[in-house]
């Protein structure tokens, strides 16, 4: 603890950290908490699962009072992140205790105009906190900390006119934190624009490249694509699994699918409700299920420690999007692997991937591979050519369980 106490971090702070036993502060905890407690301006690269959210709550805790009104705001991408980065600062705050209110989208507004007339810390997405600001049910000029957290997925999913909006409804003087995974031009941008004399902070990559395995699979036949898939998944000593697809039909696609064959998956994209993207991430953290289909919107932001297997079904189109998959394996001196399944409609995006210079992915043999019956398609399409899908117009199936575990298609 006594490393943790040389950052400068007040008692309370200090007492619920050794309570979640961390031993030792991580890089972006060393070297971000000095210059935000003394009120500096901070833009930090540092991916999630790095400690980034201790190194603002810090200065959020430290600095607010309860019952004061409004005094921090944090901005983040996505509903889940929201949530998560909520709760760790209710758990860090134990013994300062700050009303915590997290807003997002997907769920009534109601309760959160109520919870905001008591917040004194806010947590939101952008869309959600520019809907109380329209409707007068949230007022920001007493924020004096404002933070931007995974800066780049916001703006990569269009938020900047919305993120911009927000930040001119708070005070000019403040302070302002932005921790971003990649700092491309448009967050220095942005830095540049709304932040004082910033102090810039990069930490290496949370990822032990040592302990990362990466290759891939061409699979010339795109009718074989899920095929290969069930085969690595059944013969892979895996623990938990994240399958990434680009789409939302192909991650219900594959998640049905595999479930239909008996592996233990389920899917979460940007489609699904609040309620069942929050069952679903209670199922995998409780590792009830043990693969995971995901977008990357749904799947950024998520902190799931123990991923052994990070799968791209789809190759992204963006190359920061496999830096960002990849990152979720070889976390914290565990061994990880990223393995890709290449059909040639993956091949325009897998050269942009292999461009980048930290990649290091390999091929591999394709093995022996028993077809596998394609069992479920989403109702209403029957359009040719989806990668590894057996098209039956007009006909929608979907699995049943027998109590022997087995499954049966009926359509």
């Amino acid at each position: 603890m006594e490393y943790f106490g040389k950052l400068g971090i007040i008692e309370p702070i200090l007492k619920s950290i050794e309570e979640a036993k961390f031993e030792r502060p991580t890089e972006i905890q060393r070297k971000a908490i000095p210059p935000i407690l003394e009120g500096r301006d901070v833009i930090a690269g540092a991916s999630t699962g790095s400690g980034k959210t201790l190194a603002f709550a810090a200065a959020i805790i430290e600095k607010s009072e309860k019952g004061a009104g409004i005094q921090a705001l944090v901005l983040t991408p996505t509903r889940e992140l929201a949530q998560q980065v909520a709760a760790a600062l209710g758990d860090f705050s134990r013994y300062k205790p700050l009303r915590i209110v997290a807003v997002f989208g997907g769920v009534s507004i109601n309760p959160q105009m109520e919870q905001l007339r008591t917040a004194d810390v806010v947590v939101g997405t952008p869309g959600r906190i520019l809907d109380h600001l329209r409707r007068g049910t949230l007022d920001l000029r007493g924020v004096t900390t404002l933070v931007l957290d995974e800066a780049d997925r916001m703006l990569d999913m269009g938020f900047i006119d919305d993120v911009e909006q927000i930040i001119r409804k708070c005070p000019r003087k403040r302070q302002t934190l932005l921790f971003s995974a990649t700092i491309t031009s448009e967050v220095a941008r942005l830095a540049r624009r709304y932040m004082n004399e910033q102090v810039e902070i990069a930490a290496e990559q949370y990822v032990d490249p040592g302990k990362l395995t990466q290759f891939y699979y061409d699979v010339l036949d795109e009718r074989m694509k899920f095929s290969v898939l069930v085969h690595l998944l059944e013969h892979e000593k895996a623990g938990l699994v994240m399958v990434f697809c680009n789409t939302r039909h192909n991650t219900d696609f594959v998640a049905n699918n595999l479930r239909a064959v008996g592996v233990d998956a389920l899917a979460i994209h940007g489609g699904l409700t609040q309620d069942k993207r929050n069952t679903v991430m209670k199922q995998f953290h409780a590792q009830r299920v043990c693969v995971l289909v995901c977008t990357d919107v749904a799947a950024r932001g998520l902190d799931i420690p123990g991923i052994s297997h990070v799968y791209n079904y789809d190759i992204p189109g963006d190359s920061n999007d496999y830096i960002h998959r990849i990152g979720r394996t070889a976390r914290a001196g565990e061994e990880g692997c990223a393995i890709s399944i290449l059909t040639p409609s993956d091949y325009d995006n897998f050269r942009r991937v292999m461009h980048l210079k930290e990649i290091r992915i390999t091929e591999k043999q394709l093995p022996a591979v028993k077809r596998v019956q394609i069992s479920w398609k989403a109702k209403g399409r029957s359009r040719p050519g989806r990668p590894g899908e057996r098209q039956r117009p007009g006909r929608t199936a979907y699995y049943k369980k027998r109590s022997s575990g087995q499954s049966r298609v009926t359509g």
